[in-house]
């Protein structure tokens, strides 16, 4: 058995601090396990291969739009081959530069292989058996499958296997409508897919603010057919080598078909514990498998610390590499820190993008009342910027605690969504949290920034924003 002063499964987020302290530490042995490529989900096949594909399709739209200003632009044709082997070029080089900087560390045994639990400390990868009294679990997740009958049969596309396709499909059918799915519909139906999406939840984007998730699916409804509330029940091989998808509408129990080349699942997450195993070695889990953590990322047995996708809490990686700040501090340093979630920000890199922190507008108005709450509110087509651009119904929101100025949340779409939110994140992580410098800072006029000060100019209680609301999208949200 060979024993390690540290052992760590994962080689996304955890290279934060690992990589430091294996460069200052001569005499270190640590044992780095991965089973599949080095870099973490993020670099091997998530938030960078989607955004390198992501950036060619907001080109398509960009383009397409142009004959609105007056510009005749043809969009001849889309390499849909050469767009992915630029992103898997590029997510390659850095893989290699990553195994390359793992293997030829003497420090460090890199280990290419599953890791499991056969008792507490102790791991079997691969013939080996290793112990360590310092585990740290960064074991990311995988793309969690329904079960649908028929899906295993069909074949089907997943947020990782998507990325190694080299033909365009004719027509995709995407199962979820989330993230991933949001994301996905934008790239394919940009690239000259025939989209459709099928989400199980009422709203498209049910996680957004209501009236983000209509924008949304009203936009993205002019490249892509969105269907919602309906549940995939059975998929089918059909003539020609296409398939058959067979929804049931919630409500009413109305069956539909839908025949697509491809098939994308884009469901959610699922922990990768039924390989780890955490279980042999005391490890508690929660829910679908999540490593159950406590506020200080350390599991149920001392010394072996979870974070990121493991634990489950926010799958994001800037929460992710966050999170490997807080367990340095408490695993090598004994600070005793806690994570603090009040102001977790995400983007939807979709066209119409969409960028989120903090609370929605129902759960301030539970934990504060109604009359504790303000609500600001500004179009981008007010702006000079905004109307210059043609920015129609995207707007700014933003959430405010009335008695303090203190900003509970933020909600943007629009052009540069994740941009124009970061003004607001940084001040909610300031000690007071407040808006005052949004107000009081001088905006570049005429700059898309000033729609972001201007919500802020025009904070108003829950009841007179729901008015707005009523006149300007004519629905109750």
């Amino acid at each position: 058995m060979k024993e390690y002063d540290m052992i760590v499964i994962g080689t996304g987020s955890a290279m934060n601090f690992i990589s430091p302290i294996v460069e200052r530490s001569p005499r270190i042995k640590v044992a780095i396990i991965d089973k599949d490529e080095p870099g973490g989900i993020c670099l091997t096949r998530g938030c960078i291969p989607s955004k390198l594909l992501l950036y060619p399709a907001e080109l398509v739209r960009e383009i397409e739009n142009a004959a609105k200003f007056g510009i005749g632009v043809e969009l001849k044709s889309v390499d849909f081959r050469k767009v992915m082997e630029r992103m898997r070029s590029k997510i390659s080089n850095d893989i290699n530069m990553i195994r390359r900087g793992l293997s030829n560390n003497p420090n460090v045994d890199y280990y290419q292989d599953i890791a499991q639990f056969t008792a507490p400390y102790t791991m079997k990868v691969g013939n080996e058996t290793i112990t360590s009294k310092m585990i740290f679990l960064c074991t990311g997740s995988k793309p969690e499958i329904p079960q649908v009958k028929g899906l295993e049969d069909t074949g089907y596309l997943t947020s990782d296997t998507v990325l190694r396709l080299t033909e365009l499909p004719e027509s995709v059918g995407i199962i979820g409508g989330g993230f991933i799915a949001a994301e996905y519909a934008h790239f394919f139906s940009a690239m000259g897919s025939k989209v459709t999406i099928i989400g199980r939840k009422p709203r498209f984007l049910h996680n957004e603010e209501p009236e983000i998730s209509e924008v949304a699916k009203k936009e993205m409804s002019k490249y892509m057919d969105i269907i919602t509330n309906h549940e995939v029940i059975e998929v089918q091989r059909a003539a020609g080598g296409e398939k058959k998808i067979i929804a049931q509408e919630r409500s009413s129990g109305k069956k539909m078909d839908l025949i697509v080349k491809e098939i994308l699942v884009a469901t959610g997450r699922a922990p990768n514990t039924d390989i780890l195993h955490p279980e042999r070695a005391g490890i508690k889990t929660y829910g679908k498998g999540w490593i159950a953590v406590n506020e200080y990322f350390e599991t149920s047995q001392p010394n072996i610390w979870a974070f990121g996708d493991a634990n489950g809490k926010y799958l994001f990686k800037h929460v992710a590499n966050y999170e490997s700040g807080i367990v340095y501090y408490n695993a090598f340093l004994k600070k005793k820190i806690k994570a603090n979630y009040h102001a977790v920000p995400y983007a939807i890199f979709s066209y119409p993008e969409i960028a989120s922190v903090g609370m929605k507008e129902k759960e301030a108005i539970e934990k504060h009342g109604k009359r504790g709450v303000l609500i600001g509110f500004y179009r981008y087509q007010d702006t000079a910027r905004g109307e210059a651009i043609e920015a129609e119904d995207y707007f700014v929101k933003v959430i405010v605690e009335k008695n303090t100025d203190k900003i509970l949340g933020a909600h943007i779409i629009g052009p540069h969504a994740s941009i124009l939110i970061q003004e607001i994140i940084n001040l909610m992580y300031t000690p007071e949290q407040g808006f005052a410098p949004v107000i009081n800072g001088m905006h570049i006029h005429p700059a898309l920034s000033e729609v972001v000060e201007r919500a802020f100019s025009s904070l108003m209680p829950p009841e007179h924003y729901n008015h707005i609301l009523r006149e300007y999208f004519q629905h109750e949200p």
